[in-house]
């Protein structure tokens, strides 16, 4: 069997690289690595030795899983498993479930029953959605799980689900390197017990819900098709596909029936059961279907139970026609796992190691792949049946048959199949059951965070907010503005113990006075002694600048400022600045001393606000206008090292 393609795989030389990466929509891949593989050989040549251990270990699954499978009918293919030796000797297989999901999780309990039945094996899973079973339990995962991080992290061993998590990988890992550090550390591996659980709840209900995935139905049907399902009975998949997928050219072989009914009308008809997979019933009950005009429906309608018998036995009939006829034209059969081509790889893999064909040891070789061959062919007959219709209905057909064959057995009545249209509930109580998995788990991350933040809170944050010291904020903020600055900005430091900025500003006065008395002195071309003598610092100090500036200049200043701030009040008072601010304390008892007589005369000029007090009010306004989100607020306050409590008296 060809080596199917994993979108998983990071390796260009993955045994699971195609041209094309991305799988079938409907298809499920698998690999079994017993762990004896990784003491082999990275390269494409195998010994005889590892060979003949992979042939054996393949018996022996192929041995354990045939009880699980033989009652079974699959809706395209069946379970199959095949050696194969690059990059490392292991078993490797696909099937193909279609519409009918039921198969692939029957394949994923047959997985998980190997792994537990040999332990010394490590299985992966996957389809077009990449680690399905990752999906199926989504919220009990690690955040840091994604598709772009799950690749060669996900195994099954010893009937758990194993995730190599980054902490030993940071980076996507190699396969083989997942693979022996799985080996080694398999209880570091082992997925939270949440996962565990969820997945044995899916996979508990198997292989007693594929069992109940089966519908059994009386159907009328032309004796050849009779003889046929009663040999083959797994044909019947091969007929609802070919009547599924009919085409314009299919009908046409339908119309004539030239295989199935070779007598017409006149082919005489018998009453069967069989069983099919649920969703091949709905696939055939579903569907309107005109009968060819060739084929022997019955006359009247008048009983309903013996006319749709008679219906679905005429569409699995044509669907065997249909199916039969197009595989015959392509005429691809025998070109799949016949003993040549099972031969021929076994001397590409390097089984042979070199020998010349006829020595003993070349004699000895081959006996045991033709006693493995034998043996394997007995569990891959059913694969191999399906996938040559043609020449094993031709074989069925030639042997004596008659419709007294078929007769005068006692029949069991059709299963009830209002399941067919009472699928609502069933469909509900899914969704119900998804709808608390969510919900608890919108619970338990809400109880995190909330633990999270009481712990790793400020010591203020657990207090009410009537008992928050909101002057912490004020004393923040002036301590805030003090730090350090550049012209990147305003950095807090992440210790948040920096000392203050030395900043001396007579200083700093003196020498930008000294700069500009400098500049002026060049723009009106003073003295030139002055310009060849640079002025010093000493030149400019308290004394000196108080005594230059005169008293006329002082009362000019005063009579401005005074003038100024009169005509900047009254244009203010007519505004609502005077109520936008917080009064100081004092002059709001001052206010309440004096009572409403004066309300006027102090309406004539501002009061003096609080800064700290109305600081720490826009605070708690722009706090709580985030509702609880991130804010401005919030991150300010955050990079001060405060941290509010929420605002749960909101509505007080």
């Amino acid at each position: 069997m060809a080596a199917a393609a994993d979108p998983n795989s990071s390796s260009s030389s993955s045994i699971f690289s195609l041209k094309n990466s991305r799988p079938p929509d409907d298809t499920v891949f698998y690999s079994i690595f017993p762990d004896s593989s990784l003491n082999a050989t990275t390269t494409t040549t195998a010994t005889a030795a590892s060979v003949e251990e992979l042939q054996s270990l393949h018996l022996q699954i192929l041995n354990h899983l045939t009880p699980y499978t033989s009652p079974y009918i699959w809706q395209h293919q069946p379970f199959t498993l095949s050696p194969s030796f690059n990059p490392i000797p292991h078993l490797s297989g696909h099937l193909r479930f279609g519409d009918n999901l039921e198969d692939e999780w029957f394949v994923v309990f047959l997985l998980f029953e190997t792994s537990r039945s040999f332990p010394n094996l490590s299985i992966r899973v996957w389809d077009s959605d990449g680690d399905f079973l990752l999906i199926e339990c989504a919220f009990h995962l690690p955040k840091w799980i994604n598709p772009d991080t799950s690749p060669n992290r996900v195994f099954i061993r010893r009937g758990l689900l194993h995730i190599v998590s980054p902490s030993h990988f940071p980076t996507i890992p190699d396969l083989l390197d997942s693979l022996k550090f799985l080996i080694s550390n398999d209880r570091d591996t082992q997925a939270s017990e949440a996962i565990q659980l969820h997945l044995s709840k899916k996979i508990g209900e198997y292989p007693e819900r594929a069992y109940r995935n089966m519908h059994r139905a009386r159907v009328i049907v032309p004796v050849s098709v009779a003889w046929v399902l009663k040999k083959e009975r797994s044909f019947v998949s091969l007929a609802v596909e070919g009547f599924y997928d009919r085409d314009i050219d299919s009908m046409k072989d339908a119309a004539k029936m030239k295989r199935f009914l070779p007598k017409g009308k006149e082919e005489e008809m018998v009453e069967v059961v069989i069983s099919m997979p649920r969703a091949m019933y709905a696939q055939l009950v579903q569907q309107k279907f005109q009968s060819p005009r060739i084929y022997p429906m019955p006359a009247s309608r008048s009983d309903v139970g013996q006319y749709m018998e008679a219906e679905l036995g005429m569409k699995i009939a044509c669907g065997f026609e249909m199916m039969y006829q197009l595989r015959k034209r392509e005429g691809e059969e025998g070109k799949g796992s016949t003993w040549e081509a099972f031969r021929e790889s076994l001397e590409r893999s390097g089984y042979f190691e070199g020998m010349l064909p006829g020595s003993k040891e070349y004699k000895r070789l081959m006996e045991k792949a033709e006693e493995y061959y034998r043996n394997s062919s007995l569990h891959s007959r059913a694969s191999e049946m399906l996938s040559s219709p043609v020449r094993r209905i031709d074989e069925i057909l030639a042997l004596p048959h008659s419709a007294e064959d078929l007769k005068g057995q006692e029949l069991p009545p059709s299963d009830d199949d209002s399941w067919l249209y009472g699928g609502e509930d069933e469909l509900n109580a899914a969704l119900q059951e998804r709808q608390k998995e969510m919900e608890l788990y919108d619970l338990k991350r809400k109880k995190k965070q909330m633990s999270k933040e009481q712990q790793d809170g400020d010591p203020a944050s657990t207090k009410d907010l009537e008992e928050y010291d909101l002057g912490d904020i004020a004393n923040s903020m002036q301590a805030f503005v003090k730090k350090v600055s550049s012209y990147k900005g305003a950095e807090v430091p992440q210790n948040r113990n920096m000392e203050d900025v030395n900043f001396d500003v007579d200083q700093f006065m003196k020498d930008m006075e000294s700069v500009m008395r400098h500049r002026g002195s060049e723009d009106t071309g003073s003295d030139p002694v002055l310009e060849e003598e640079p002025l010093s610092d000493m030149d400019f100090d308290e004394s000196d600048d108080e005594s230059e500036i005169s008293e006329d200049n002082e009362d000019r200043g005063d009579t401005f400022m005074q003038s100024y701030s009169d005509a900047l009040n009254e244009e203010l008072m007519v505004t609502t600045l005077n109520k936008t601010f917080v009064p100081t304390h004092e002059q709001s008892m001052k206010k309440k001393e004096e009572g409403t007589s004066n309300a006027t005369e102090d309406m004539k000029e501002f009061t003096p606000v609080d800064v700290d007090i109305n600081l720490v009010q826009n605070f708690l306004d722009s706090f709580s206008s985030q509702q609880g989100l991130p804010g401005p607020a919030s991150n300010l306050l955050g990079l001060m090292g405060l941290k509010l409590p929420e605002d749960s008296g909101k509505s007080k």
